[in-house]
């Protein structure tokens, strides 16, 4: 800590840099036989102090700057167990802790699987919506291959990448570059579908060599397949054909004894091109492209007349980024945007003149959608890496990876944090220098020339240095700032101590936003997956005018969860807001009711897209980690109602009572549907069914109960478990802070909902025997 004491509080500044300033004078001044054991032993007694507190006053300088620290650190640790969602433990999320899925600095990077009538109009596989009822994945959802998959099938990884496609009639094969959680190089990984794509097995590692590969391009050639991966820290480009398809290859020859990065090979105008770029040679960046001919794949290669064709911006895309493709009879090419970070977003380029001694190109509009989900979708910050085909059928497949952090973000977010926790330091040094618990910023063996013994040539250079004489004056004046504060900012004054109020609280704000940094992680709310894979579902809220405000933040904030498909907004009363007033990251639909009723929440929709929706207030606001670990749950038991806030219904005593009661009674029967996930379905239609008639009667004429009744729905039409707990890190009712809300009331609230439970009981039986405990679950969620 660059702190001392003083024991005089008023003059203790100017004594240290005085003592300072005297003892570097008869350092330089006196006979250079002076006795330096005997002035070191002085130097030691000066440089405790300003006065006459000795070592102790040191020691008070530095306590003081040590519990101040010690405070900001627990207030900032007591910040991250309250409000930062914690680091998912790869037991809850991957399955195989030991294997992989660990933050990399290199990212999170996965893949997803994208159709299209053509190149140029290629959507999520989530568009078409393939439902697979044995995982629960409806529809299925992109990334369809992630670290986790690899790592739980046995193949330690890190992150996925560059992947490409291999068709052989309706079976697909995905060869992808897998980093290894254990030599932290990149390995070739398959994996096999025969559905589309919507469900992967990993066949295990195609090629592993004694150094890093990756961009496998896999490719025919006279009835062989060749896989040309880079092989750049070996120093060759290396050409390998198949022995036993689609994991034992063998090394067919070297091509080149270049490092090349990212090369393919095309057959056009009956010549063979090879695409790649070498960034060997200083000052190389991902800007550069060479191409080579040869009348066969195998080679000999010469070099293009106009190599490098491009040596260029980052940016520009001439680092490829997969398999080039042809199209209405064009050639086009795909690159790297590597401008912002590596890796951006790719290009796509039309070849215009390829020959021996030319080659031209142009940039076209490549309409991909990106997310605005940000760090909370899988490729929210870039994607790099695009191979597409056609099928037989014609629909054109693609296989695109992603990353939601850009390149570098944990070393980014660590230095990030340093400076926080360096900046707090500072903080507190200015904190003790008001307070006079501090006297002397820079402490007197700090100064120049200050140290034992020096040989004469030493004691000669110093006398003549410059440089010397200047730092021992900037150290002095340096040592009087602290009385100059303290005669411009009084403590003892209101004004004083607003400075030090403000100073306290920009400390623990630093503190908080350092332990962020280094310890919240990269920031993104991820979703969970369930037998490997993932799905999205519909949110449904039911609102009205007079909550419009409560719309529009509620709308801004869970759009931009992972799964979340779509926004339904199911509006009750008043003039419909315009969908251009809500900043969502997702469509959002505005159904306008003829009747305002409760009912209405669970009307049958046929628009709605996915199985499952979650039911959820507009004044409900969570972390979307917690809307995550919910619907993931939900896939494991859909038949259930799924959700945040537990009752008991006690069958004999039929009084409505908060969740304290259950937790008295240490179990739940009942899940409150204003934020539960259900199938939209099963649960809409049971509601309306002829049998719900009555109870629906009952909604309507108490403007109340609706989630209620759904329950006794529920537990009417099952002997088994019905709901399912899940208890969210934090909540907040926003319906607090305002007077539009049916429940403001709570007595008046709790009576209404006793006298539905007594209704109910009679038209739809008891739920005298139902109770489910709380942590009886191994995920602990239900705490």
């Amino acid at each position: 800590m660059v702190v001392a004491g003083g024991g005089d509080h008023g003059g203790g500044a100017g004594n240290c840099c005085m003592k300072c300033w005297q003892h570097n004078r008869n350092h330089y001044y006196h006979q250079h036989h002076y006795n330096h054991n005997s002035n070191s032993s002085g130097n030691s007694n000066t440089a405790s102090g300003g006065g006459g507190g000795g070592g102790r006053v040191v020691a008070a300088g530095f306590v003081f700057c040590l519990v101040c620290f010690v405070i900001n650190g627990l207030i900032a640790v007591l910040y991250g167990w309250l409000i930062l969602t914690p680091p998912v433990s790869l037991n809850e999320r991957k399955g195989l802790p030991w294997l992989g899925c660990q933050e990399d600095n290199e990212g999170y990077w996965a893949i997803g699987v994208f159709f299209g009538q053509s190149p140029f109009s290629l959507k999520p596989i989530e568009t078409t919506e393939i439902w697979r009822n044995e995982s629960a994945a409806w529809p299925v959802a992109n990334p369809v291959i992630t670290c986790a998959s690899a790592s739980d099938s046995g193949f330690p990884s890190n992150f996925v990448a560059d992947p490409f496609l291999y068709v052989q009639g309706d079976v697909f094969y995905l060869f992808y570059e897998t980093k290894n959680s254990f030599t932290m190089q990149g390995d070739i990984g398959v994996a096999k579908s025969i559905d589309k794509g919507a469900t992967w097995q990993q066949l295990g590692i195609a090629l592993d060599e004694e150094w890093h590969l990756s961009y496998p391009y896999v490719f025919n050639y006279l009835g062989q397949i060749y896989m040309m991966p880079e092989s750049s820290q070996k120093g060759e480009l290396r050409l390998y054909r198949v022995t036993n398809f689609p994991l034992e290859w063998e090394l067919d020859q070297v091509i080149m004894k270049k490092p090349l990065i990212d090369s393919f090979i095309i057959d056009h105008n009956g010549e063979y091109w090879l695409f790649g770029s070498e960034h060997s040679s200083f000052g190389a960046t991902n800007g550069q492209l060479e191409i080579w001919y040869s009348s066969s794949p195998l080679g000999p290669w010469k070099p293009h007349k106009k190599n490098p064709i491009y040596n260029t911006y980052r940016s520009f895309g001439a680092r490829n980024g997969g398999r080039p493709f042809r199209y209405n009879g064009n050639l086009y090419r795909i690159g790297q945007d590597c401008g912002e970070t590596y890796g951006r977003r790719v290009r796509i380029f039309k070849v215009e003149v390829l020959s021996r001694v030319d080659y031209k190109e142009v940039e076209v509009p490549f309409p991909f959608e990106e997310s605005s989900k940000g760090r909370n979708a899988w490729n929210g910050a870039r994607y790099h890496h695009l191979d597409v085909q056609q099928l037989k059928s014609g629909e054109w497949v693609g296989v695109m990876d992603g990353d939601r952090v850009p390149s570098g973000d944990s070393v980014h977010r660590f230095l990030l944090g340093c400076a926080s926790v360096a900046a707090v330091s500072g903080l507190i040094l200015f904190l003790g220098v008001l307070l006079g618990a501090v006297n002397c910023i820079i402490p007197l063996n700090w100064c120049a020339d200050y140290s034992g013994k020096r040989s004469d040539t030493l004691i000669a250079w110093e006398r003549a240095n410059v440089f010397s004489s200047k730092l021992r004056r900037v150290f002095s004046r340096l040592n009087r700032v602290p009385s100059f504060l303290r005669s411009w900012i009084k403590p003892n004054t209101f004004a004083g101590r607003s400075v030090l109020t403000l100073i306290f609280a920009l400390g623990v704000a630093l503190s908080c936003t350092g332990v962020t940094f280094i310890y919240g992680g990269s920031g993104a709310e991820e979703p969970y997956s369930w037998k490997g894979q993932f799905s999205q579902f519909t949110l449904i809220t039911m609102t009205y005018d007079a909550r419009l405000w409560n719309l529009k933040m509620f709308v801004n904030h869970y759009s931009r969860c992972a799964s979340v498909k779509e926004i339904l907004v199911v509006w009750n009363k008043g003039i419909p807001p315009k969908v251009s007033d809500l900043n969502s990251a997702v469509p959002v639909r505005i159904r306008v009711e003829d009747l305002n009723s409760l009912n209405n929440r669970f009307k049958v929709d046929p628009l709605i897209k996915t199985r499952a929706v979650l039911e959820l207030d507009d004044d409900i606001m969570m972390p979307c980690d917690d809307i995550e670990r919910g619907f993931m749950l939900w896939r494991q038991h859909p038949d259930r109602i799924v959700g945040f806030y537990p009752r008991y219904v006690d069958g004999s005593r039929l009084e409505y009572s908060g969740e304290k009661y259950a937790r008295k009674n240490k179990g739940y029967n009942m899940i409150l549907t204003g934020a539960a996930f259900m199938d939209s379905q099963v649960a809409f239609e049971r509601y309306w069914s002829e049998q719900a008639r009555p109870g629906r009667e009952v909604v309507d004429k108490y403007f109340n109960c609706e989630d209620v009744l759904m329950n006794f729905l529920y537990a009417n039409a099952s002997s088994t478990k019905t709901v399912e707990y899940v208890r969210p890190a934090w909540a907040i009712d926003t319906s607090k802070l305002s007077s539009a809300a049916i429940s403001r009331d709570t007595n008046v609230h709790y009576k209404i909902r006793s006298e539905c439970l007594r209704k109910f009981s009679d038209m739809y039986g008891s739920m005298s025997g139902r109770r489910w405990e709380f942590d009886s679950r191994k995920d602990r969620w239900d705490v």
